[in-house]
């Protein structure tokens, strides 16, 4: 197959390959007769070119966007303009080739070789005059046959492609193609290779000039740039607009856009090897995927559930992890989709915080993926529709590429739209939906259907269904200040100053239902504040003014429509847009401190859930690090645990505490840091309160204040702690607790854990009691003690063991004696003294048996049965009894 031999430059943004109009001639001929495997295709480079396919136009890097296509493109020089800029950039003057002037030599030497000839375009009329005229001068030509599609054949896809295979039968070698610009280019570069052509020739209305129909320009005309002067003369109603209104702009562009040599394309494609397929299933939190899938959801348990069955469709072809981010729906959908899908990833936001708050919190957790996928809810995707827009972003090195949406009657919506501008805001507040094809500079939505036919970068479109590539979508967070709408126009725009392009994929089809979102005057009313919000962050204040004028003037001429009632008002008084919808956290999560939570566990599925329950919203919005330290676990503690969004989840192969602690330390930055026995149940306001604490400065240790949960306990457990909580002791210490906060400056007083059973007695004393503190809490922590006197007797054995061995580390002697006289003294009658009683017999049993070697000796009692933690998880958690500390009963 013979390779193109040309210089190559840039004229207005379109490549053009600089060649004589011999070898032009040869490379034609020897590609047609060569039939390769590769199509060629051939285009003239002129001002209405660079109109359509230039910099800035509707088409622009359309045809050669991607390197690895089955077609190749040859682009040749065309229009006395362009060979003017061409000579400026490489000292030499190349000749114009037209491909009226190549249309008549292509056929003397396509007869001379016995090539077959198709031609495609051109009226009835005009077709059967070219065949009179080859019968006459080219007796021997071949004609494969000759097609004349009306446009609306042309609009469709399932006609194109019956043309194209009825051209595929005919056996044509070299088909002229003629069916205007732009029209007749996309058509090549979709249908081409379809065609069986080995050479496809764009040349407008060749079948017009070899028909003899329209007559050439003197040579004087076109030797002197004048061509396009003659040809007005003689069309002025079909060529005015091309001339007249195109041609200044495409000169422009001519000017400012051409260049030696092509702009480098960005090599950011995805290179990222895919997980391993799984059909029918979503891919875990782990492994690297083709893309992660991010939904936003409020209020759409009746559109959650189709749009992930027809996610899941898409698993044969692609790995796919999907997250949905749910912004407090009162509906139920966050429970529905973690019942009916248990593979998708779902967590509460903490609030209503908005569609870009949403994809932000789901992109934290979106993992290892090389695209990220961002869909409305009311989305239903299309089959193999995600694989398209992946090749078309791998294909065309794009930054992001968008699907066509129809509706739910299957009509293309309009989604794909411009910069807003002045004069668009002018268009669109005079004329509206109204003269759809009016120029683009005067409406920001793009009404041309034609638009809608054919693959082509696009500034940008509605945010409902987008495909993103990974190294992107970390670079250009979305802005959370827009809550709804505007904020995609935000995000194009931030992409595309990135010098990434955006692409529209007619191929990828996907229905988009409509009304996610709801629809209110509010929300009518935010859509356009947010336009003036965009503007303002974008250009200068007296533009702004301007546009916002405009804006205004659009809801005068509309105020009488019901659906804009109260839009008028608020974008006149600016004061009104702070009560416009906007986001809103939950009660627990609304100026939540930033701080850690680490939880040692060890075998504790079966109270994990109950525990990360209440701090899973907090996690989930990224107010807290929650870290699940699992030590020697042999259960399924870290598998409930990692049902929690937000939740870190770490595995150790030690059994031990104070490892799991120090692991915990090691795997975050923030502070304060609030250490939370695995099997205690504590609250939202508990956790705020520590942390709240513990910032201010002035406390370095502090806990939450205990309730413990006695229901269905021993009589003697009731009469032992009634005892014990009357100590003056008992209640001033962090030990006992379940649960104790350091301070960053606390946490400074010792290195790391040291290999103790009383980890929380060890922090107590190393601070002083202006120090530390036990907080009176709104809503303590919650409890739950040994349920038997055997059980309570083992756990005794280990806190007595446990201060034992700390009293020898500090070379302390035993307080006992203290604890005997605040016994004693707390007696107020026979009562309170049977309670002593009992509290003194569980002590002098608890001391004997401590002495005796023995493992960490643990409660059973208040924990539910084995079988009660198979499939616990976030929903499941709810209403379960309180956990129980497992130092319960500690005396100093």
């Amino acid at each position: 197959m013979q390779k193109l031999d040309s210089s190559k430059v840039i004229l207005g943004g379109t490549p053009v390959d600089l060649m004589d109009p011999g070898p032009a001639l040869e490379l034609i001929l020897a590609r047609a007769a060569d039939g390769g495997a590769r199509p060629l295709a051939v285009a003239s480079v002129n001002l209405d070119h660079l109109n359509h396919f230039g910099t800035g136009g509707r088409w622009e890097g359309t045809l050669h966007a991607d390197p690895a296509s089955d077609l190749e493109w040859l682009y040749l020089l065309d229009g006395a303009p362009l060979v003017a800029q061409s000579q400026r950039l490489t000292g030499r003057r190349w000749p114009r080739l037209a491909g009226s002037d190549l249309a008549s030599p292509l056929l003397v030497r396509a007869e001379e070789l016995g090539l077959k000839v198709g031609f495609l375009g051109g009226s009835e009329d005009n077709q059967r005059l070219l065949a009179e005229k080859i019968a006459r001068e080219h007796p021997r030509l071949l004609v494969a046959g000759m097609w004349s599609p009306d446009r609306q054949e042309l609009a469709s896809a399932q006609e194109s492609d019956r043309i194209a295979r009825s051209i595929a039968g005919s056996g044509a070698q070299i088909l002229y193609v003629g069916l205007g610009k732009p029209r007749q280019e996309l058509w090549i570069d979709e249908y081409g290779t379809l065609t069986g052509a080995a050479v496809l020739l764009a040349f407008g209305a060749a079948v017009d000039f070899l028909a003899g129909r329209v007559r050439r320009a003197p040579r004087w005309a076109s030797e002197h740039g004048l061509e396009w002067s003659y040809r007005l003369a003689l069309e002025p109603r079909r060529l005015a607009g091309r001339y007249l209104l195109g041609g200044p702009p495409a000169y422009l562009k001519l000017l400012t856009g051409s260049s030696t040599v092509p702009p480098a394309m960005p090599d950011s494609a995805p290179t990222a090897a895919p997980a391993s397929r799984t059909p029918g299933s979503f891919t875990g939190p782990d492994g690297c995927v083709d893309a992660a899938v991010v939904v936003v959801t409020y209020n759409s348990s009746r559109d959650i559930g189709p749009l992930l069955d027809s996610l899941r469709a898409e698993t044969p072809d692609l790995t796919l992890r999907v997250l949905v981010a749910d912004n407090s729906s009162e509906d139920g959908t966050l429970g529905l989709v973690r019942r009916g899908h248990p593979d998708v990833i779902a967590f509460p936001t903490g609030g209503n915080l908005g569609y870009s708050a949403g994809i932000n919190a789901a992109l934290l957790r979106a993992g290892d993926a090389a695209t990220v996928v961002v869909l409305n809810p009311d989305v239903r995707v299309g089959r193999g529709s995600l694989k398209t827009m992946l090749h078309r972003l791998r294909g065309s090195h794009a930054g992001a590429v968008v699907p066509r949406l129809v509706d739910a009657d299957g009509a293309t919506s309009p989604t794909l739209h411009r910069e807003p501008s002045l004069p668009r805001a002018v268009g669109d507040a005079l004329l509206g939906r109204r003269v759809p094809n009016r120029p683009g500079w005067l409406a920001t939505t793009d009404f041309n259907t034609e638009s809608y036919a054919h693959a082509h970068p696009v500034q940008w479109a509605t945010g409902a269904a987008l495909m993103v590539q990974r190294s992107v979508a970390d670079l250009v967070p979305w802005d959370e200040s827009y809550f709804l709408y505007s904020e995609e126009t935000d995000f194009f725009r931030r992409l595309r100053m990135l010098d990434e392009t955006v692409w529209y994929e007619p191929a990828a089809t996907m229905t988009h239902v409509g009304g996610g979102s709801g629809a209110s005057a509010e929300l009518n009313a935010l859509m356009a504040v947010n336009r003036t919000r965009y503007v303002r962050k974008y250009h200068s204040a007296a533009y702004a003014a301007l546009f916002h004028a405009i804006l205004v003037l659009s809801e005068v001429l509309r105020c009488w429509k019901p659906e804009r009632k109260g839009v008028l008002r608020a974008m006149l008084f600016e004061d009104l847009w702070a009560a416009l919808p906007g986001p809103t956290q939950d009660k627990d999560t609304r100026d939540f401190p930033e701080g850690s939570v680490i939880i040692p566990a060890h075998n504790e599925a079966g109270v994990i859930a109950r525990t990360l329950a209440p701090l899973a919203p907090m996690a989930a919005s990224g107010k807290l690090d929650v870290i699940v330290v699992c030590n020697g676990c042999t259960d399924d503690t870290a598998e409930v645990a990692r049902r929690f969004e937000g939740v870190t989840v770490l595995e150790a192969q030690q059994p031990s505490k104070t490892a799991a602690l120090n692991a915990g330390d090691a795997a975050t930055t923030r502070w304060p840091r609030l250490y939370l026995d695995a099997d205690v149940q504590i609250s939202p306001g508990a956790v705020r309160d520590v942390l709240n604490a513990l910032s201010q400065g002035s406390l370095l240790a502090a806990r939450p204040a205990v309730r413990l949960d006695l229901q269905d306990a021993h009589p003697l457990i009731h009469a032992y702690y009634r005892a014990r909580l009357r100590l003056p002791s008992a209640g001033n210490g962090l030990w006992a607790g379940g649960a104790y906060g350091l301070s960053e400056q606390g946490r400074r007083r010792f290195g790391e854990f040291p290999d103790l059973i009383a980890d929380d007695l060890f922090v107590d004393r190393l601070f002083s009691a202006t120090e530390k503190a036990v907080l009176d809490v709104e809503d303590p922590v919650v409890i739950r003690p040994p349920r038997t006197p055997r059980a309570q007797l083992a756990v005794l054995h280990r806190v007595y063991r446990g201060n034992a061995e700390q009293n020898g580390r500090d070379g302390r002697h035993s307080t006992a004696r203290q604890t005997l006289a605040e016994l004693v003294r707390s007696i107020r009658g026979p009562l309170s003294a049977a309670n002593a009683v009992v509290y003194l017999g569980f002590a002098v049993a608890g001391r004997r048996g401590a002495g005796r070697p023995g493992g960490w000796e643990r409660d059973e009692s208040s924990r539910p049965p084995a079988t009660e933690s198979r499939g616990a998880g976030p929903d499941d958690a709810g209403g379960v009894p309180a956990a129980q500390a497992a130092d319960d009963g500690r005396e100093p």
